[in-house]
């Protein structure tokens, strides 16, 4: 049992701009006092939003049922210049002017990447090869491609857009790169892109409006009570995942 008497539990968090989902985990872990501690889906660095954090044995066997469903991302392109990480951390390897842009170009343009569709995952990801991430070689200048994996766009929408930013929201299944997604689009659009911010705020049933704010995880004294009644039971989250899912 935890420090807040918790044996089991499903909480979601809002993480910020700046730490790692892993480093969300620990501070989770530290404020209830129980070592197994996991997430559904992370997050990177620059990223911000829905965390969906599963305390003890109970709630992590739900991480690949957690994890199924739709998520939904509202995010910024910055037109006119490519990144080695295709995000904002990278170096910029490519820069060319972006033409006199429309709405309705733009439009049919998100329209085209709609649906069943093959992505290629970015050389700089988590994902593993031979033991180690695919970031850990390409730090190294290792070229490492993963086979591409089929992913399915069920809404991308432009938000706003204003010369070199394009503001879009998308609804996406699991596995979803949106940085080679961004990336694509700035290909298609004969100018280059990459992402410079993303927000993740929903997965599955779950949306980042129910979240605790992350930023107040890192104190100490604060973190146990600030979840403390945020916690969903084991149940709770299962009858959530029951329901039904908007897009």
């Amino acid at each position: 049992m935890s420090d807040l008497g918790l044996t089991a539990g499903v909480v979601l968090v809002d993480k910020p701009v700046g730490p790692t989902s892993f480093r969300m985990v620990q501070q989770v872990r530290r404020a209830v006092g129980i070592k197994k501690v996991g997430h559904a889906g992370t997050l990177d660095p620059f990223a911000s939003g829905l965390l969906v954090i599963c305390i003890s044995r109970p709630a992590t066997r739900l991480i690949s049922q957690l994890m199924a469903g739709d998520k939904e991302y509202v995010g910024v392109i910055r037109l006119g210049q490519e990144t080695d990480t295709l995000d904002s951390q990278g170096a910029i390897v490519a820069q060319q002017a972006v033409p006199a842009l429309d709405r309705p170009e733009i439009e049919a343009c998100l329209a085209s990447f709609g649906g069943l569709q093959w992505q290629q995952p970015p050389r700089f990801s988590a994902l593993k090869h031979k033991g180690k991430p695919l970031y850990y070689y390409a730090r190294k200048g290792i070229v490492v491609e993963k086979e591409p994996r089929q992913i399915t766009i069920s809404a991308l929408e432009c938000t706003y857009y204003n010369e070199e930013y394009l503001h879009i929201r998308v609804v996406c299944s699991k596995g979803t790169y949106i940085r080679t997604l961004a990336a694509d689009i700035g290909r298609s659009l004969g100018c280059g892109a990459y992402l410079q911010q993303l927000r993740r705020t929903r997965s599955g049933p779950f949306h980042v409006n129910n979240a605790v704010d992350g930023s107040l995880l890192a104190e100490r004294d604060a973190a146990g009570q600030l979840l403390k009644g945020h916690i969903l039971s084991v149940e709770e989250a299962l009858a959530t995942l029951t329901g039904p899912e908007q897009d």
